[in-house]
């Protein structure tokens, strides 16, 4: 493994400002590895949140408001052997490669989403992130992509397209396309994702159809009740999402049960692990990991 061009956080900031070209060669420059290997479960910490501007965790309104805290918690969630990579914004993947924390892991870029939380345009969530050729020239594994469906809004069949569009580009690279689907309607003129059993098996079966080929389609879930029967909807990959639980014991308890379910592949955890309530990052990551392995 060669050496990270970046050692600090002050670093990254010269690199950017004086040498640009550095993230590209670092890309270029990193050791990759496949998305599966070993036993075939894949622990991946997600960290795509505050590009959407979503900033709390918990009760902590501003817990993700520091970069470098966060890069920080990624860096000790990365160090763990166990863990096979993350999900995030260009941004906070630029500064992880120049930091050298992205050697031999498994690495998922997020296509982010323009329906910001609470916008009267939520629901038409079009990409404004990563691409299926800049994911592809970083030799990343794969994309994901959120797909809110709301049958009263017609924004869903944009974001629906997109997403169907970037399946097929990603396909066409030959790397994973990650769909997160929800079935999602206005409460009181906020966007709320309906997690009723029926509601995610619904979701899951209209957006695996996305695109014209499902090869290299992976889904991303929501752990909600009787899990056994929402994951009888696909034979899909699976990989669980974690979200922002009140009681994260809870949390890992239905995960645990969740792993044993045959077409889920791990975990994808983002605040769960990376902001616990003891900001104990390596313990509650090594927790999550003890569970996927």
């Amino acid at each position: 493994m060669s050496s990270p061009p970046a050692t600090s956080y002050a670093d990254v900031t010269d690199l950017r400002a004086a040498d640009p070209a550095a993230v590209a060669r670092a890309w270029a420059g990193r050791v990759t590895r496949p998305t599966v290997r070993g036993n075939g479960n894949l622990m991946i910490v997600a960290a795509d949140h505050p590009a959407r501007g979503a900033l709390a965790v918990g009760k902590r309104p501003t817990a993700m408001n520091s970069r470098t805290d966060l890069l920080d918690r990624l860096r000790a969630a990365l160090a763990d052997p166990g863990v096979d990579g993350v999900l995030a914004t260009s941004d906070i993947l630029d500064d992880l490669v120049l930091l050298g924390a992205l050697e031999d892991k498994v690495v998922f870029s997020s296509f982010n989403r323009g329906g910001l939380a609470g916008s009267a345009f939520e629901l038409d969530d079009r990409m404004t992130g990563a691409t299926a050729a800049s994911t592809a020239a970083a030799r990343m594994n794969g994309g994901k992509m959120l797909c809110r469906i709301d049958l009263d809004d017609p924004g869903t069949v944009a974001t629906m397209a997109a997403c169907a569009q970037a399946v097929d580009q990603l396909a066409a690279s030959g790397l994973i396309a990650m769909l997160e689907p929800f079935m999602s309607s206005r409460v009181d003129g906020k966007v709320r994702n309906d997690l009723s059993p029926d509601a995610v098996i619904k979701s899951i079966h209209i957006c695996q159809g996305l695109g014209s080929t499902s090869a290299y389609t992976w889904m991303k879930l929501p752990v909600v009740e009787e899990m056994d029967r929402v994951m009888e909807a696909t034979t899909l990959p699976t990989l669980l999402l974690g979200g922002d639980p009140a009681d994260p014991d809870e949390a890992f308890a239905s995960w645990e049960k969740a792993l044993a379910l045959p077409s889920v592949r791990g975990l994808i955890v983002g605040r769960t692990l990376l902001y616990p309530p003891d900001d104990d990052v390596s313990s509650a990551v090594a927790t999550a990991v003890a569970m996927v392995r």
